[in-house]
């Protein structure tokens, strides 16, 4: 019996999807621009900088690569023989340092290659022009010289980063205002968020999020960086319409430029997705996950697992509540065990294992890369619902979401500081983060320090606490759900009214699931065009293309009669039995099955940038909102981070 298709989901291979048309780029325009006249045995070397090997990895894979004939794969700062009988493709950053290495290789009597195909990743400077054509013996050597204006890093199908790790402290720190950083970083994420519209020949209508002061001499400086960016950004894609060919003359998608001030619940607060607590909760480096597979009679081997999209299960699962991902995953175990006589001979009777796993992975070696990606995410969801309760993590999130929501105060806070003991102090800080936030008025004076007594912080974490107000620059007063909320230390508030409020979507989810990021409802609104002008102001007035079909009724309409989840197995964690079913838009699989018709009629798409580092749980609001909309949303950032790297990033906000 065979694993289908459906049993692991699918992978969305539309060549519109975001992603794919980096990739597309990368290999029809720049490694095989002459497909149907190359000669098949016309091996090409591709050499790369460090920042441009970054760009390849993100949007290809290696095999991909090769099919368009490069058969080595160099880097360019390190020593390489001679291969004077191939020809080289070079993408590179514009750098002078880059442009000197490239001279050294294809000048003189001997260089290294036959030709060289230049393609620089953004704008050459014009006087990087002139160094090149200054070196006479190079010019007959260079057989395409070309701005990709490919910049970013393609991190997800629907998602980007700039590569800007450090965006909050160097623009957001006391310290980083006056710095020389401040400029570059502004002027460097611009550059970097216009090659995303170049590459996609697209020109957005640019809106941003307004400064909080209506005159910009008074207004803190980190306070007007959306509105700076903006400007950035629309100066490079204005220009775009003269210097590219083909390159639209009116808007065809909208860009909303947002920075972290709008939405610092989000970077902290418990999520409950698999990807987020995948990041949140196990030892991780990038996708990278180490795990231990025990073998008969040897000890246990270390292995390494990407948790990327060639991996369909991960592609099905990331974006599902974890006591879902945990349903399917049995689910789907004992499915192929129950259809499988060999299966069945390899158990050791009663519940189906990892150990009983790998034995079927030795029964049935034409299963063998199914089961074994089957036994990886059992593991994983496994040691996640291990460390919720160990770390008590279903208690700590009612208390979280109930703060965000109004429906707790001082007394569930100082209960839970009480009753858990053995609270992690990372946990504690969280938790302590959501309520400075919710409630500003608990910490001011002394209160905070009794409160970091309370739980038995370190007088260092309050540091963390009053780096927040680091970040109030974007709305000082609560404007509605979509409006962002206070953060003055001296607000005069009495009472937790909450800082969200229920959707009113007419579906339940799962327990612990009510938080949604606040650029939910941006995007939404932003959709509907229901977005305030003097909140989100428009460098410029959107065209109806821009606006794409979504205020035509192309919105998905919700499900009629939406049927609940099946009875929960007895392994369906305790936290999630008071509620019923997701809202079936949660699971790229549901999103990406149908991907090939549904993308050919979405309206324009629309970006959103978010300054300051974005979370997995806005990165999951681009593709639920996708089919919502009709739209396909597309989120960049300065960098993603989980909760342990955003508060690290918190605390070296405050004067050094």
């Amino acid at each position: 019996m065979s694993m289908s298709g459906a049993d692991f989901g699918g992978v969305g291979e539309d060549p519109r999807i975001f992603r794919n048309v980096c990739r597309d780029r990368i290999l029809k325009d720049m490694l095989k621009p002459d497909k149907d006249k190359e000669n098949k045995s016309a091996w090409k070397v591709l050499i790369m900088d460090k920042f441009t090997v970054k760009i390849i990895g993100y949007a290809c894979k290696m095999a991909e690569i090769t099919d368009a004939g490069v058969s080595l794969v160099e880097d360019l700062f390190k020593r390489r023989e001679p291969m004077p009988s191939m020809d080289a493709i070079y993408f590179l950053q514009p750098l002078k340092e880059n442009v000197i290495m490239l001279l050294s290789d294809m000048s003189g009597r001997c260089p290294l290659y036959r030709k060289a195909y230049i393609f620089f990743s953004s704008p050459i400077p014009k006087d990087l022009v002139t160094y090149i054509k200054n070196d006479m013996s190079v010019i007959p050597r260079i057989g395409a010289l070309r701005e990709m204006n490919l910049e970013f890093f393609a991190i997800d199908m629907q998602g980007f980063v700039t590569d800007h790790d450090m965006a909050l402290t160097e623009l957001y720190s006391a310290n980083g205002h006056n710095s020389k950083n401040f400029n570059d970083t502004i002027s460097t994420m611009a550059v970097r968020i216009a090659t995303t519209f170049a590459s996609l020949k697209e020109f957005p209508c640019v809106r941003y999020r307004a400064p909080k002061s209506a005159d910009p001499s008074t207004a803190p400086k980190f306070d007007m960086v959306p509105k700076w960016l903006a400007n950035a950004v629309w100066e490079i894609v204005s220009k775009y319409k003269s210097t590219i060919p083909e390159f639209p003359q009116k808007e065809t998608c909208e860009l909303l430029i947002l920075d972290r001030p709008i939405d610092q619940i989000a970077p902290v607060i418990h999520e409950w997705i698999y990807d987020a607590m995948c990041h949140d909760l196990l030892e991780m480096d990038g996708n990278k996950y180490i795990y231990e597979v025990s073998k008969s009679g040897s000890d246990p081997e270390k292995k390494e697992a990407l948790l990327e999209d060639q991996d369909p299960l991960w592609i099905e699962l990331r974006h599902t509540h974890i006591a879902d991902a945990s349903e399917r995953l049995y689910e789907k175990m004992n499915t192929f065990v129950s259809k499988n006589k060999a299966a069945q001979l390899s158990r050791d009777g009663g519940e189906v294992s990892t150990t009983d796993l790998q034995k079927i992975v030795q029964a049935l070696p034409q299963y063998s890369e199914q089961v074994e990606k089957l036994t990886l995410h059992i593991e994983i969801a496994g040691k996640i619902n291990k460390f919720i309760r160990e770390y008590g993590l279903r208690d700590i999130g009612q208390v979280e979401q109930d703060l965000v929501f109004g429906d707790a105060g001082a007394k569930e806070v100082i209960n839970i500081l009480r009753s858990k003991q053995n609270m992690s102090q990372e946990n504690k800080l969280r938790l302590l983060i959501i309520y400075a936030i919710v409630c500003p008025d608990k910490f001011e004076g002394d209160k905070g320090d009794k409160l970091m007594q309370l739980a038995k912080l370190p007088s260092n974490d309050m540091k963390v606490i009053k780096s927040l107000q680091y970040l109030v620059g974007s709305d000082a007063k609560k404007t509605g759900r979509a409006g962002g909320f206070s953060l003055k230390f001296d607000a005069q508030k009495k009472k937790n009214t909450g800082v969200r409020t229920e959707r009113q979507d007419g579906e339940e989810g799962w327990a612990l699931s009510r938080f949604f990021p606040l650029i939910e409802e941006l995007i939404e609104k932003l959709s509907k065009g229901e977005l305030p002008l003097n909140e989100y102001p428009s460098l410029s007035e959107p065209s109806p293309t821009a606006q794409g079909a979504a205020q035509s009724g192309s919105a998905a309409k919700p499900a009629q009669n939406p049927q609940p989840m099946s009875r929960r197995s007895r392994r369906t964690p305790q936290y999630a039995k008071s509620r019923n079913s997701d809202d079936g838009q949660s699971s790229d699989s549901a999103v990406l099955r149908h991907a090939s018709g549904d993308f050919k009629r979405l309206g324009n798409r629309i970006f959103v940038f978010m300054v300051g580092g974005a979370t997995r749980s806005e990165l999951r609001t681009a593709h639920t909102l996708t089919m919502k909309l009709k739209r396909e949303i597309v989120l960049g950032s300065s960098s993603i981070d989980d909760p342990p790297q955003f508060i690290s990033k918190l605390k070296s906000l405050g004067p050094s």
